[in-house]
Order: C-alpha cells, then structure tokens, then sequence
C-alpha cells in the first residue's frame, strides 16, 4: 500500500491556525477533490471535526486516543496507527491518502511514498506546520504554477514527490 501526505503549505510550513486553513484556494479544493475522491483518508481527530462532516466519496480514517469517538456508519475510528495500516491492507488497498494534522503528517512522513504538496507562496502565521523534509530525498515528478487572480490570494505550486528509493 502507498501512504501519500496530502497538503497545502506556506513557505513556513504553517498548514493552519486554530484547527482551520488560512487561505481559500478554490483550484487546491477541486485538486484534493479529485485526487481523494473514492479513495480512503486518514486524519487525526481534530482534522476530521474541522470538517464538519465526511467528505463525500471517501472513506475516513480517524486516529483518536478517545475510544468513545465515533464517526458515522462506514467510517472508521483507531488508536493507532498500526490497527489502521492493518486495516487497510486487509482490504488489500494500493493507497492510503494521509491529509493530516500536522502530528499526523510529522509520524507518517518516514512512511510516506508520496507527497502532493500545494506550495503555497506566503509566509503565515499559525499553530500547526507541515514536517521539515529533506529534498534530497525525494524527486518531483509533477509541477504546476498557478499566480494570484480575482479567486486566489496567493499564488501556489502544485508539486508531487516520490520517494527516492521508494520500498
């Protein structure tokens, strides 16, 4: 199974700020739409309330040490990595998308295969960042451009790594 992070972050690495975004990026969104879309998705607990709900055609994943947590029918809940990892290979899935929080991220970048990453180009203030990685490590196999315009503050780079000497 290929463990791909998700994310968008500033220059700074900041992914958020009081458990929300701190952009609206309407090109990101339908990205992530579609590259999750249909997929499984693993998040921490406080990532999977920002929500508000499930995000529609996916299955969630929820890592919570709260073993009274519950998520809706047909999304599930685990106190731990390893019993989801487990989980998903039972059902014999080729990728597992990781879209955080940052605590997330920051246990299962050592992990990850990919990263699909939206560069965000800011340097903003907030609570939760994306882990430091080593770009030696990793090549980019996919790069976008997108500049400011009526709908995007900040201009952003979609970029896609893949492990070099991926297992």
């Amino acid at each position: 199974m290929k463990l791909i992070l998700i994310a968008a972050r500033a220059k700074n690495n900041v992914i958020g700020k009081e458990n929300d975004l701190l952009w609206r990026l309407p090109a990101d969104f339908k990205r992530f739409k579609s590259i999750t879309s249909g997929h499984f998705i693993l998040m921490g607990r406080k990532t999977f309330l920002s929500l508000g709900k499930p995000l529609p055609n996916r299955t969630h994943l929820v890592i919570t040490r709260d073993s009274t947590f519950e998520v809706p029918e047909g999304h599930y809940t685990f106190q731990n990595f390893e019993e989801a990892f487990t989980f998903c290979n039972k059902l014999n899935l080729e990728e597992l998308f990781i879209i955080g929080g940052g605590e997330i991220y920051k246990q299962t970048l050592p992990m990850a295969d990919k990263l699909m990453l939206t560069e965000v180009e800011a340097e903003l203030d907030g609570d939760t960042y994306f882990p430091e990685f080593d770009p030696k490590d990793w090549k980019i196999t996919f790069e976008e451009y997108h500049p400011t315009d009526e709908k995007h503050r900040y201009a952003f780079r979609f970029v896609d790594y893949e492990r070099k000497n991926s297992k």
